[in-house]
């Protein structure tokens, strides 16, 4: 129960809202229920936003907003530093994100996605479209040719471009290292791909 300054344990009195997130950690530890609906009233938007800028479905969004609490609910006792529960969090439905999207072959998505984010430097003539459709099934073809693991690190790095090289290297089993070298490489060879169809 939070009892601590400011905060009354029994009647109506609470003010969990108010509570330091630290505070909230140690009552929902202890079984409390009120700090764990806090605790998600506070942090469920940021868990829901990190599914979304991974370009997870709704019903994704979902099964990670239970994930990620589920894991707060058996590490709950074993976070050192409460106080920063937001990034810990953060951290997890990251990972936890990156594991729906490797266990749902998301990942081969990237190359439409990046298809889609490319400026177009003919977007303002009229004939934009039809050239825009050639460029992208120009870049699927070649894309389609390139190795297995240049085709998953460059669409990973499309899905999400704030992901990690960290978080990277434990989705692809790379090296942190090799990530950067082999990503110029793996571009390099899709441009020449595009190149010879051009």
């Amino acid at each position: 129960m939070i009892t601590d300054t400011g905060m009354r344990a029994e009647g109506g009195l609470e003010q969990v809202e108010a509570a330091p997130v630290e505070m909230l950690v140690r009552a929902a530890a202890e079984g409390d229920q009120r700090a764990w609906q806090e605790l998600v009233s506070r942090f469920g938007g940021m868990i829901a936003a990190v599914g979304r800028r991974h370009g997870l479905s709704a019903a994704d969004v979902a099964e990670l907003q239970q994930t990620t609490w589920l894991r707060l609910v058996e590490n709950v006792d074993r976070i050192r530093q409460p106080e920063r529960l937001g990034g810990w969090l953060a951290t997890t439905a990251r990972r936890e994100s990156l594991q729906l999207i490797r266990r749902a072959g998301k990942y081969t998505t990237g190359a439409d996605l990046m298809l889609t984010n490319m400026a177009s430097v003919d977007a303002r003539e009229i004939d934009a479209g039809p050239l825009a459709e050639e460029r992208d099934a120009m870049v699927r073809a070649a894309l389609s040719r390139l190795k297995p693991r240049c085709r998953e690190l460059l669409s990973l790095l499309v899905i999400d471009e704030a992901m990690t090289y960290g978080d990277l290297s434990g989705l692809l089993n790379m090296p942190i290292g090799s990530i950067g070298p082999t990503r110029a490489r793996c571009l390099e060879h899709l441009r020449r791909l595009v190149a010879e169809h051009a």
